[in-house]
């Protein structure tokens, strides 16, 4: 269970870490997308690579929504 709260806030701060290099440094959506693969890569090396794809998608679209 320790290591599930764990890894919820690790995926947390790259989410955090994510939106905020994005909204201070804009730039192309598949850019974007990039970056915040290799953020996560970086930070949570065993996540499946769909589910990364996944994440950074979605992370991407949220923050389209949030710029409008």
């Amino acid at each position: 269970m320790k290591s599930v709260n764990y890894l919820l806030a690790a995926l947390g701060g790259a989410v955090v870490g994510a939106a905020a290099a994005i909204l201070l440094a804009p730039q192309k959506g598949s850019d974007t997308r990039e970056s915040i693969v290799d953020f996560v890569k970086s930070h949570c090396p065993k996540m499946k690579e769909s589910k990364l794809q996944q994440l950074a998608d979605k992370i991407s679209d949220e923050i389209k929504e949030a710029k409008l």
